[in-house]
C-alpha cells in the first residue's frame, strides 16, 4: 500500500483528490494539509511515500515543502500540481527536489499513476511542460535582482526592502533599475509583473 498526504489550500480539490485516490486498490491517503506547514509537520508524523502539494498554498509554497522534505524526510516522494503551465517553474521544482510535476487539468488517472511512478523511484514531467521548458527563454535576471524583485511586489519602500535583504537602499536602487532595463519596461512594477508572468518568480 502506497501512503499518500495530500495538501492544497482548497478544500474542495483537496476531498477531491482523497475521494479519486480513495478508488485505487493500492494507494491510502493518510494525510490532508491546508497549507503548507501543516504538509510539513503531518509528513514528519505520517511518513507518507508520496505528498502531493499545490504549487502555490499559504505558509509555505509547494516548492518550499519540497525542499524541507528531501531534506528532512528522503524516503518522500513529492508531486507537485499547478494550475500554472510555466516552463520555469518546472525546473524550480526540479531543483527543489520534486519527483513529479503535473498540471491540475490533467486526466482523472494520471494522479495514481504519477504517484506509483514516483513511489518506484521514476520521475514524471507532464510532456507539454517539458516541451515548453526546452523553448522557454532564459531568466536575464541575476539571483539577487529576482529577490530583490520579488520583495517590490507591492510597491514596498525601498528602504524595507535594504532591510530584509540587508542591502543599502543604494544596491537595492540599483539592482531594481538593472531589472527593469534588462526586462525592457518602465517601471519596477511591470518588471515584477512580466517576472511572475514568465515564472520566473
Amino acid at each position: 500500500m502506497i501512503k499518500v498526504l495530500l495538501a492544497d489550500d482548497e478544500e474542495l480539490i483537496r476531498t477531491a483528490l482523497a475521494a479519486l485516490l480513495g478508488l485505487e486498490p493500492d494507494l491510502e491517503v493518510v494525510a490532508q494539509a491546508g497549507d503548507g506547514r501543516a504538509a510539513v509537520e503531518l509528513a514528519l508524523s505520517h511518513h507518507p511515500d508520496v505528498a502531493v502539494v499545490d504549487l502555490d498554498m499559504p505558509g509555505l509554497t509547494g516548492l518550499e515543502v519540497s525542499t524541507e522534505l528531501a531534506s528532512a524526510l528522503p524516503s518522500c516522494a513529492v508531486v507537485i500540481l499547478t494550475g500554472h503551465r510555466k516552463a520555469p517553474l518546472l525546473k524550480r521544482a526540479l531543483d527543489a527536489g520534486a519527483k513529479g510535476f503535473l498540471p491540475k487539468g490533467s486526466p482523472g488517472g494520471a494522479l495514481a499513476d504519477v504517484i506509483r511512478r514516483v513511489h518506484a523511484g521514476g520521475r514524471y514531467v507532464d510532456p507539454a511542460l517539458a516541451a515548453d521548458a526546452l523553448t522557454a527563454p532564459e531568466c536575464p535576471l541575476t539571483d539577487r535582482e529576482l529577490e530583490v524583485l520579488r520583495l517590490a511586489e507591492y510597491d514596498t519602500p525601498v528602504a524595507v526592502i535594504a532591510k530584509r535583504t540587508h542591502l543599502s537602499s543604494g544596491t537595492v536602487r540599483n539592482y531594481l533599475a538593472s531589472a527593469v532595463a534588462k526586462l525592457h519596461v518602465g517601471t519596477r512594477g511591470e518588471a515584477y509583473r512580466l517576472a511572475k508572468d514568465n515564472g520566473w518568480l
